[in-house]
């Protein structure tokens, strides 16, 4: 079996969370083709048909961190550097100011 490049990893482990091909692009700052294009070369490259099979596969061969194993360093998580960019709470949805009333 070849060996999968940093960016195919990258773009399973992202699968494994369940994003989708668009919000990896997001993520990553590629387009959604260029995800599927790494996708698809690690299938090719773990044989098998299908993003949940190499999922499984590199999870089985151990390419991929289970999800429910404890990270290794506490602060650190095991899936891309993007999420600990995310904010801790969502920030408040401003609000309009209120209209002068109109009325006499």
């Amino acid at each position: 079996m070849k060996p999968l490049t940093e960016r195919e990893l990258t773009c399973l482990r992202w699968a494994a969370v369940g994003k989708t091909s668009w919000e990896m692009g997001a993520i990553l700052g590629l387009t959604e083709r260029t995800v599927n294009f790494h996708v698809h070369n690690a299938c090719r490259k773990l044989g098998v048909h299908g993003r949940q099979a190499a999922i499984t596969t590199a999870l089985r061969s151990g390419l991929l961190p289970l999800l429910s194993e404890p990270s290794p360093a506490p602060a650190k998580t095991d899936l891309p550097d993007a999420l600990e960019m995310l904010p801790a709470q969502p920030s408040p949805v401003p609000r309009p100011a209120p209209r002068p009333s109109t009325k006499p």
